[in-house]
């Protein structure tokens, strides 16, 4: 079969690979679509020091079993799955409290837990191999179409889950960002929320697009931005702000809008830093509540899930072969790309 391999620093090859062996927990499935992150061009530009040279790449993928284990039940050849982005242990506290994006055993304080594609092998192939209790049934849903949620879903799930006390009705959510997560975080926040959005970004088409999934005020993400959204909430700030970009000015602007005791998620990985002093006469307004969370748990991809089979959940897709990733790579680092990349075996 074909696997997309990272060899080496800022080097990716599609390569010939044996068809991989399985045990008797796990699912083999053969690939239908691999959506493709902006984390994977972290990856990629990790540096000559990444650990992980030579497996195979993509931590959002969907297919069809096609074949499990002698210890699977419940699954047949043919079912459509969505694999999660986290495979946590299972049995650690983390994961029995339902925080298996916390996990303890594989993962630590300060590492992720395991994810396909960024230490075992991932989905832009055109088979994976993935313990069954890492795969969820989606029933009618496309498979290819239904790729991106494993990731671009279910972060912004488990973000906006966490926020669920500040998202009541007359509440101001803003979404900064409306590509690939935040187009489908502003989906959610419509879809399971009350509250007033408002949506920005500085693409034009991105905030036509937030216009289409319903959100309530689109502004340009530039410097008169912040003033505008006070404006909006007379001077108050917004209840939840996410930032589903992550660079310093989308975190300044994060930081310059949230209201006392607001729910602020930093959700995308754009590396800008976040400080603020502890005392009386601080810059930040009080009670505030600032999370930064890893994918999402097995619940929110089953509530994913559900939204997707409601109609009321979809994803911009832009399809491409996978013998043709180096374009959707330089499509995505070059910005051209409108919700999701997915990549074809």
């Amino acid at each position: 079969m074909q696997a997309l391999k990272l060899v080496s620093s800022g080097k990716m090859e599609l390569q010939d690979v044996a068809l991989p062996e399985f045990g008797p927990e796990d699912i083999l499935m053969k690939v239908a679509g691999a959506g493709l992150c902006h984390s994977d061009l972290h990856l990629l530009h990790a540096g000559d020091d990444w650990p992980f040279f030579g497996n195979t790449v993509g931590h959002e993928g969907a297919g069809w079993v096609e074949e499990v284990g002698s210890a699977v039940e419940g699954y047949a050849k043919g079912d459509a799955v969505l694999v999660s982005v986290i495979w946590s242990c299972g049995h650690c506290r983390a994961c029995i409290q339902g925080r298996d994006n916390e996990c303890q055993v594989n993962g630590s304080r300060l590492q992720f837990p395991t994810t396909p594609g960024i230490g075992p092998d991932g989905a832009m192939a055109e088979y994976l191999v993935v313990k069954a209790r890492h795969v969820d049934k989606i029933g009618g849903l496309d498979p290819v179409k239904a790729a991106p949620l494993a990731d671009a879903g279910v972060t912004p799930m488990h973000a906006i889950n966490t926020a669920r006390a500040r998202l009541t009705p007359g509440s101001t959510a803003v979404v900064i960002g409306v590509g690939g997560l935040g187009h489908l975080g502003l989906q959610i926040l419509k879809a399971t929320s009350g509250v007033r959005i408002i949506a920005l970004d500085s693409d034009d088409s991105k905030l036509e697009l937030a216009k289409g999934l319903g959100a309530d005020l689109v502004l340009k993400s530039d410097g008169s931005a912040a003033q505008r959204i006070l404006d909006e909430t007379d001077q108050y700030g917004a209840d939840a702000v996410f930032d589903f970009v992550g660079i310093q000015p989308t975190v300044d602007l994060a930081r310059a809008v949230i209201a006392p005791g607001g729910a602020l998620r930093f959700v995308g990985l754009g590396g800008g830093e976040f400080t603020f002093s502890v005392g009386i006469g601080q810059s930040m307004p009080w009670g505030m509540d600032v999370q930064m969370s890893y994918g999402g748990t097995r619940s929110d991809q089953q509530q994913v899930i559900a939204l997707a089979q409601q109609g009321k959940l979809g994803v911009e897709i832009n399809e491409y072969p996978l013998s043709d990733f180096q374009r959707a790579f330089d499509d995505l680092e070059a910005g051209r790309i409108t919700g999701r990349a997915v990549l074809i075996p």
